[in-house]
């Protein structure tokens, strides 16, 4: 960032472990899919020297995108960490999915970093979700940069990119987002492209040529020096404007010429602060080159101007009981915290957790407590135990480089913690303590699925326990009510993720069957019923008859049982066992199989036997007066409704409230919010959103999310509940 002119020739970019915070820099790559961020994080390990040409590892294989699924798929699925040293500091780059089905795995980059790289394509620009995530970062105060992509692109155009990102990014300062450096463009070619060759530093007034490959520094001409004047002064005014020195800025405009290591301080202080956000040009290297364009640019950035693991307050840490714990930001001989930022199973290794170190040095062989808590709503059963450490490496493609210790502020990944789940806490095994969880996406597209053969079925539970464990963002169901498997994820291919991962990772095929939604039955209006149960075949009989009446009660009301019976027509030691028996049919439904709610059940009289009456036959009884009513009654059919409430940008509110008009919604009201965004909330019935959040994404161009909540059950429309009756007799 301060223009260094090959300060460092390339380090050899094998990962170490760190023996100081001050030396570890963690940045997370943030931007939509397609914009480069896997290309620029090889781009940065070929210029460090952790790479002997782009993209390839020294022994084989790629730094980035190595797993099977990524490949086939064609685009980033999980967080990857690669890690590099630059000029005396080890990097922990951490790529991130751009795709919006994938966010969990950006938020754990988020987690784990200090700072953020945004990395935008020339040709595609700021779409909404990058917008989203910019004003997450902004909440907590996350330093942020830009790097601009695709230059290559026909018609790229960085100035104009800069100033998109100025509007999208700026908010009320567009000057906190400016360039640090011009890209340089060659003369046009026959085809009219004008490749970009360099970059001219607008602080320094230096031109780094990357033609040769590696980054050269020069003068730049006279005729360069006009043309980069403009963009100079307002860069400096925007440094100083944000300037600790309260006085700097009047001297500046007193005259008073601010020298050159001045104006790099306060930016790197103000970029560190993130308060203002400098924009970077970058491109890969070309097949041979050892330096792609503005890389140098970029990791002196990142070592100059982002801060260190001590600038990252440590999130808020209790004891397993609750009790508040202050823990000193990366303390290297504080108390053991740490938490797993992600999981993911290997082949040979088993499982690898990725740890981030907030307090204390974790090492090897040294027993751990691990402790989950505050995710049972997603199939993640609360866990305190205690496992041993196995090996501690550093990730690099495929390989796994050993270290001797992980600090404080550093990242490591750990082999066999076979019950550390994602967003778990690792402590001292004398002195536990739980970090608070950070925010997850709630998962709002169901997959139901069955095994597809009985040895699959064998292997099911496991396979899905494992993957909900490496994915939090992913919720296991077994509902009771459909008898249904239900996988919730975040979106088609997050789903498809999942089913890939089960079957190639963890053996097990599955079948995706239809979405069921739980549904219920009541009485529309009172209707009476006779449960005769009498038969004799040798020895004792059975002998049980009961009268009952059933009036609907209002929503909420579940099954309520009166006894009117008078004279002792059923004996007092037999009125449970019709109660229990009503209760059993109300369960199993008396139309279409759905569970009975709402009614209240009133037993009026019946008949018993000295022999042969028992509590089973009364149950039997009690099972067919319910039946008997219900043959005799209108049955209403209820289906589940949700409260949903979508955030969406004002653009789109329009389209949004008729398409929730369309799912048979009802909109109860909305509410204006900052950044130009709506929050619309409305009654919709669940069956009519069991996609929405795949619909959603495309009505709004991926800027809108929503969430969703059980109100009530209620009845259906008439033609659509003759049509899950027809399918239930259908099935019957």
């Amino acid at each position: 960032m301060g223009d260094k002119a090959n300060a460092h020739p390339g380090a050899a970019g094998r990962a170490t472990a760190a023996d100081h915070p001050a030396s570890v820099r963690n940045v997370v790559l943030v931007g939509h899919s397609g914009s480069g961020k896997t290309t620029l994080v090889e781009a940065l390990a070929l210029t460090a020297g952790a790479v002997n040409r782009a993209g390839r590892v020294e022994d084989g294989g790629t730094v980035s995108d190595y797993d099977e699924i990524e490949h086939r798929q064609q685009r980033s699925v999980q967080l990857s960490l690669v890690p590099v040293e630059w000029d005396g500091y080890k990097i922990n780059l951490l790529d991130t999915p751009g795709y919006a089905d994938f966010v969990g795995e950006l938020r754990a980059g988020l987690r784990a970093a200090d700072a953020a790289l945004f990395v935008v394509s020339a040709s595609d620009g700021v779409d909404g979700s990058t917008r989203m995530v910019w004003e997450e970062c902004a909440a907590v105060g996350m330093p942020r940069a830009i790097v601009i992509t695709h230059l290559e692109a026909a018609r790229a155009d960085f100035e104009e990119m800069t100033r998109i990102c100025a509007q999208a990014f700026g908010g009320d300062d567009p000057d906190a987002v400016l360039p640090l450096y011009l890209p340089l463009r060659a003369p046009q070619g026959p085809d009219g492209h004008a490749p970009v060759t360099g970059l001219t530093g607008l602080l320094s007034q230096k031109l780094f040529d990357y033609s040769s490959g590696e980054r050269k520094e020069s003068e730049p001409g006279e005729d360069l020096l006009p043309g980069i004047e403009d963009a100079r002064n307002r860069l400096i005014e925007g440094i100083i404007s944000e300037s600790e020195d309260e006085t700097l800025m009047d001297r500046y405009l007193g005259g008073e010429e601010i020298d050159f290591k001045t104006l790099v301080q306060d930016l790197e202080r103000a970029v560190a602060r993130g308060v203002f956000h400098p924009v970077l040009a970058a491109a890969p290297a070309a097949d041979g080159a050892r330096q792609g364009l503005g890389t140098v640019e970029l990791l002196e950035l990142i070592t100059g101007g982002f801060p260190t693991p001590f600038e990252h307050p440590t999130p808020g840490v209790t004891t397993i009981d609750g009790k508040p714990r202050d823990i000193k930001a990366c303390d290297t001989e504080g108390p053991l915290v740490a938490e797993v930022v992600k999981t993911a199973s290997d082949p040979y290794v088993g499982r690898i957790s990725l740890v981030r170190v907030f307090s204390g040095t974790l090492r090897p062989d040294v027993t751990v407590h691990v402790s989950g808590h505050g995710l049972a709503d997603r199939g993640h059963e609360d866990h305190d135990v205690d496992e041993r450490i196995g090996a501690l490496s550093a990730p690099f493609g495929k390989q796994q480089r050993s270290l001797s210790h992980c600090i404080a502020g550093d990242l490591a990944c750990v082999a066999k913690l076979s019950r550390a789940e994602t967003g778990d806490t690792l402590s001292a095994k004398d002195d536990p303590l739980l970090m608070e969880p950070w925010e997850m996406p709630d998962p709002l597209l169901p997959l139901a699925i069955q095994a597809h053969s009985k040895a699959d079925e064998d292997k099911l539970s496991q396979g899905l326990a494992r993957l909900v464990a490496e994915d939090p963002t992913m919720r296991l169901e077994q509902n009771q009510d459909t008898h249904q498997v239900v996988l919730w994820c975040l979106g088609e291919a997050h789903a498809d993720v999942a089913l890939e991962r089960l079957r190639s990772r963890y053996g097990v095929q599955v079948d995706v069957v239809p979405h069921r939604v739980s549904l219920r039955e009541t009485f529309a209006d009172t209707s009476t019923g006779r449960g005769r149960h009498v038969k004799q075949s040798g020895g004792h009989g059975q002998f049980a008859i009961c009268e009952i009446e059933v009036e609907p009660l209002p929503g909420g009301s579940g099954i309520e049982f009166v006894d009117k019976v008078v004279g002792g027509a059923v004996p007092r030691q037999f009125i449970p066992s019709v109660e229990k028996g009503v209760r059993a049919q109300a369960a199993k439904g008396v139309a279409t199989g759905h569970q009975l709610i709402d009614v209240r059940v009133t037993l009026l009289d019946g008949k018993a036997h000295s022999v042969d009456s028992s509590d089973a036959a009364f149950q039997t009884a009690g099972a067919l007066a319910l039946r008997e009513a219900a043959a005799d009654a209108r049955i209403h059919l209820l289906e589940p409704v949700a409260e949903v409430s979508v955030l969406v940008g004002d653009d789109y509110v329009g389209a949004v409230m008729s398409d929730l008009s369309g799912r048979r919604g009802r909109v109860l009201g909305t509410e204006q919010t900052n950044g130009g965004r709506t929050l619309i909330k409305a009654e919709v019935p669940e069956i009519e959103i069991g996609r929405y959040a795949v619909d959603l994404r495309s009505l709004s161009h991926g800027t809108a999310r929503f969430s969703r909540s059980y109100a009530r059950h209620e009845p259906m429309p008439p033609q659509i509940a003759e049509r899950i009756r027809e399918e239930a007799r259908v099935a019957s």
